[in-house]
């Protein structure tokens, strides 16, 4: 009887083993609003069954001031003796104007602070700069986007557009096209690099998400650039790699990108000496 009580209580839960969080690298990226999921990584170097009440407390900072916004509780996580787990937790960011950061931290139930998470809050229309850069003109901005996860985005933000998948794509004329899939489908329709070649030619600036599909296997097997630009007369391409505007619809980082390739498309005089440029 007492070998089976000593069992049982190894195996219980212990509070105060050695709950460690797990710092990422940079900041993580979010925008303002409800719901927003923060990544989180724990480990327990201890030796016995860690259970933990857990709950956040959220701080907003600025160059001068900490204005704190509110404790929320999380959830009761049990990780086992030498176990790193992955997790993931919904928190409400309130609005911001301007990229903000906050300060997450993890607090146990004696409010003892576990670890924290940097984040950073951006506003949910950071694609609105994309009407600025196409001068409000709806005949200037191209789209062709055949798994719809840009053309929502503009037209909830009321950014006019010329659908590229609705025409003869190579005779589009205006200032700037963005030429997806924007998505995960390797299989989604895409247009050809002698039709990016008639855009150019056209005069259109392009922003190019290329893939797979449209390059041959060799060229995968070298070191590619994440993004390469090709100035041609009388207009420039970008040329992008997939993984920088992954999740566009709720990736600030993404936008953000986007939002880079478009200007340096349009003024690629101001990165002549800094980026990579690739001749085709």
């Amino acid at each position: 009887m007492t070998w089976l009580m000593l069992m049982a209580l190894g195996n219980a839960p212990v509070k105060g083993a050695q709950l460690q969080f797990v710092t990422g690298a940079e900041p993580q990226a979010v925008f303002a609003g409800s719901n927003r999921v923060v990544r989180l990584c724990w480990r327990n170097a201890g030796t016995s069954i860690n259970e933990t009440e857990i709950q956040s407390r959220m701080t907003q900072l600025t160059s001068a001031t900490a204005v704190w916004v509110g404790e929320t509780p999380w959830k009761k996580l049990q990780v086992l003796p030498g176990q790193t787990v992955l997790e993931s937790a919904t928190l409400d960011f309130p609005p911001v104007r301007a990229e903000t950061r906050f300060l997450v931290e993890w607090l146990d139930g004696d409010s003892h602070v576990l670890g924290s998470t940097d984040v950073l809050a951006y506003p949910t229309n950071l694609l609105a700069e994309l009407g600025v850069l196409a001068e409000h003109n709806e005949n200037a901005l191209g789209i062709f986007d055949p798994e719809n996860e840009l053309k929502p985005l503009l037209r909830n933000l009321k950014i006019g557009f010329t659908d590229l998948e609705n025409m003869v794509a190579e005779k589009f004329c205006g200032t700037l096209a963005l030429v997806g899939p924007f998505g995960p489908d390797a299989a989604a329709k895409q247009l050809t690099t002698t039709q990016i070649k008639s855009l150019v030619k056209n005069g259109v600036r392009v922003v190019w998400v290329t893939s797979r599909k449209n390059n041959a296997m060799s060229d995968f097997e070298k070191i590619q650039p994440s993004f390469y630009w090709t100035p041609q007369n009388p207009a420039t391409a970008v040329v992008v790699q997939p993984a920088m505007l992954g999740g566009l619809a709720d990736n600030p980082r993404a936008q953000l990108n986007l939002i880079f390739f478009c200007k340096l498309a349009l003024r690629p005089q101001l990165a002549e000496r800094t980026f990579p440029m690739i001749a085709e």
